[in-house]
């Protein structure tokens, strides 16, 4: 008898480990990022231009009215490069760790600083982006349509922005209980497919237009401070359009993986797929916008465009089922962690009620945020500086020399610190000049008027 005690301990022991593995398990298949690995190759490449193609595309020619020629044409072909490789990078270091796939940004966080320390570095960033992404998207949702009713209805029966921005939340008060990814991987085409054709109307429709006969290509503003405020801004606007890097880990880990053939191999084809969009999306639109309309065009090139009416009117019903499915990507990794939260460190029991209460007041939350602080241009601006700039141009940079340890001033060390240093400056400049232009708007501004 005296020997049998320690078998049945081991015994209790496996048992316990077994049940842990098993609830562990359920766990991850019932969290969205998590739950389904069977994505194809050019799942990626919509999400990802649907990930970065959002309504920012829509304000370049602005940006570049407020950057000018020269350094607008250097700093947007310029980010393109960066981004691209920050993009690999993090393609790259999702399965550096051979039998772990990094699935979530923070995740790949906690392994180059540290359990603790990175997820205070990435987790609080990440959330900025991605919910700051979701408000935005709120009130393009709701110009756009207000847009379209103020064009067919001739600017009579004017109704509030507010109201329009309430209209396009209910869509998301359906699509925020599709489960995972994969589920959403309908809608996200949809949407790659109209950022590519709204953009095209955007540039196509200006060209039609002709040059404006009072074209100018000088700064607007008329104190060299309000110049040097603009062109922070308009930093801000550029870091914005390029901000798919937040969610790209989550797209990865809906691939399936295998030691003879890893994710990073289709993942990086969709990439590559999904950046000559970008490019087919974003150069057209930001210099034939600004040769067009010179200072004179608006923070929302198809407000400059207002004829033909029908073609305005079809360009903003695409950029309202574009953002439709944007913000349910960048939506999918907070609910992943709200989910998380709840069930893993709260123990709440994964049930379809506790998806249904936590998504929904997350929509409610960005409804009333936006409806709140509708000043478009400017959040753009601050979002983009403040939020974007480090998780998309130098935190995999960081990363990356952290996990892969580069040799002193190789030519892998030295690419990496340039876009760490060009990364901090967006940073810091970009937020400046879009706080500014929030102050300026909130002046005249009354709530919920």
């Amino acid at each position: 008898m005296g020997t049998q005690a320690p078998t049945d301990q081991n015994n209790y022991a496996s048992a316990d480990i077994d049940e842990k593995l098993a609830t562990q398990k359920a766990i991850d298949d019932w969290l969205p990022i998590t739950s389904s690995r069977n994505a194809k190759w050019w799942y990626s490449a919509f999400h990802n231009v649907t990930a970065m193609v959002g309504a920012g595309v829509l304000s370049l020619p602005y940006a570049m009215s407020n950057l000018g020629w020269g350094p607008g044409t250097v700093i947007l072909v310029l980010s393109w490069v960066i981004t691209l490789f920050t993009l690999w990078q993090m393609v790259e270091m999702h399965e550096m760790v051979p039998g772990k796939r990094f699935d979530r940004y923070h995740e790949l966080g906690q392994h180059a600083f540290g359990e603790k320390l990175g997820l205070w570095i990435v987790v609080p960033q990440q959330l900025i982006c991605e919910v700051g992404v979701d408000i935005v998207y709120m009130v393009t949702g709701g110009k756009s349509l207000q847009k379209i009713h103020n064009i067919a209805r001739k600017d009579k029966d004017p109704i509030k922005l507010t109201y329009f921005i309430m209209i396009f939340a209910s869509a998301h008060f359906v699509l925020a209980h599709l489960p995972n990814f994969n589920s959403i991987s309908g809608v996200s085409l949809a949407a790659a497919v109209m950022s590519l054709s709204y953009s095209t109307i955007a540039w196509t429709a200006s060209v039609h237009k002709g040059v404006q006969p009072d074209v100018e290509y000088g700064y607007l503003a008329p104190s060299t401070s309000g110049t040097v405020f603009n062109f922070f801004t308009a930093l801000g606007d550029v870091a914005f359009a390029y901000a798919g890097h937040n969610v790209v880990l989550e797209i990865q880990a809906t691939i399936p993986s295998s030691p003879e053939k890893p994710s990073k191999k289709p993942m990086w084809r969709g990439v590559v797929i999904a950046y000559i969009v970008v490019a087919l999306c974003y150069f057209p639109v930001a210099f034939i916008g600004y040769y067009i309309f010179g200072n004179k065009v608006e923070d929302n090139i198809l407000i400059s465009l207002e004829k033909p009416e029908w073609l305005i009117i079809t360009a903003n019903m695409f950029v309202v089922i574009h953002v439709i499915g944007s913000y349910q990507l960048y939506a999918m990794p907070v609910f992943d962690m709200i989910e998380t939260l709840l069930v893993k460190k709260l123990h709440f029991r994964p049930t379809t009620m506790l998806r249904f209460i936590s998504r929904n007041t997350y929509v409610a939350f960005t409804m009333f945020v936006g409806i709140t602080f509708p000043f478009f241009g400017g959040l753009l601006g601050f979002f983009g500086g403040f939020a974007f700039s480090p998780t998309t141009y130098f935190l995999p940079c960081i990363m990356w020399l952290t996990i892969k340890k580069p040799r002193k001033f190789s030519l892998s060390w030295v690419v990496n610190w340039i876009c760490i240093t060009l990364g901090v400056l967006l940073m810091i400049l970009s937020p400046i000049g879009g706080l500014r232009n929030i102050i300026l708007q909130a002046k005249n501004y009354k709530f919920y008027n």
